[in-house]
């Protein structure tokens, strides 16, 4: 500031030069120091009385933000699995597929006892779960709708193994494997692996496992694509001996019926005699003695 206000003198010095050299310049002198005053005083000022500055421009708004779709792939978010057992029926739903096998599960009421399984058993469970595909064919020929409600039973029955099966366990069990149906040669299921298969056979069905829906340390879910038909439900079952006929029985108390003794030759013997006799005695009377 007070360099400044030295310019200001310096070129009020040399205007008054100016003043005293060029002719026809009659300002008063009195005027010029006016002029340096009000000089002085405008340098003199504070900054804060400075006039204040112009506005900067407003910067420039950032871009829109992109919608997360388009700027990056959603994050898969892990599924945290719930604590206690499993619901076998929403892994099915969630799959997908199978709603014919689910409502069969229902209406038997075995998805109650594959919770006490899973629930009461350290054995786990393993399931054979055919798809809608494969039911296409009992259905259509209407063998779903003809069986009873027990065999229904049995059926799902033995899609089901009471204990927790894996793809390396296959290769060792040994057949045939007991379902909850039962075991013997009527309900007999037997598993035979090779390199890169999982054949499942039951006598009357003969299929493999096609995908492996679930599983942990619990529960195991292989997709097969056609129902496992037990022999017991679906074999036409051997003839039973036909009976014996009854023996007449003996009543003691009923009169036995007489049978007429044949007597001919007895008559033809008396008459024989009686013509004998009767010859005799004409002979006699005519050659009497």
């Amino acid at each position: 500031m007070r360099s400044a206000m030295i310019s200001c003198k310096l070129g009020l010095l040399v205007t008054r030069a100016q003043f005293s050299r060029e002719p026809g310049m009659n300002k008063p002198i009195s005027k010029l120091v006016a002029e340096a005053g009000a000089c002085t005083q405008t340098l003199s000022q504070s900054p804060t009385s400075a006039p204040a500055k112009a506005p900067a421009a407003a910067s420039a708004p950032p871009p829109a933000a992109t919608s997360s779709a388009q700027a990056s792939p959603p994050v898969m978010v892990p599924v945290q699995v719930s604590k206690g057992p499993v619901n076998v029926i929403k892994i099915l739903q969630k799959a997908g597929g199978f709603a014919v096998f689910i409502r069969i599960i229902k209406s038997t009421q075995e998805d109650i006892q594959i919770f006490s399984q899973l629930n009461d058993s350290r054995d786990g469970v393993t399931i054979f779960a055919p798809t809608d595909g494969a039911f296409s064919a009992i259905i259509k020929s209407g063998v779903l709708n003809s069986l009873s409600d027990h065999q229904k039973i049995e059926l799902v029955q033995f899609h089901i193994i009471p204990r927790v099966l894996t793809t390396a366990n296959f290769q060792t069990v040994s057949n045939p494997i007991t379902t909850l149906a039962g075991s013997g040669s009527r309900f007999a299921l037997n598993v035979i692996t090779t390199e890169n298969m999982v054949n499942v056979t039951s006598g009357l069905t003969n299929t493999s496992v096609s995908a492996i829906v679930y599983t942990d340390s619990q529960l195991a879910i292989y997709q097969v694509d056609k129902v496992l038909l037990p022999l017991d439900i679906f074999a036409p079952k051997p003839l039973a001996p036909a009976p014996a006929p009854p023996k007449p029985k003996k009543d003691d108390g009923a009169d036995t019926p007489m049978v007429p003794k044949d007597i001919s030759g007895a008559v033809s013997c008396v008459m024989l005699n009686t013509m004998l006799i009767s010859g005799v005695i004409i002979v006699a009377a005519a050659f009497p003695l």
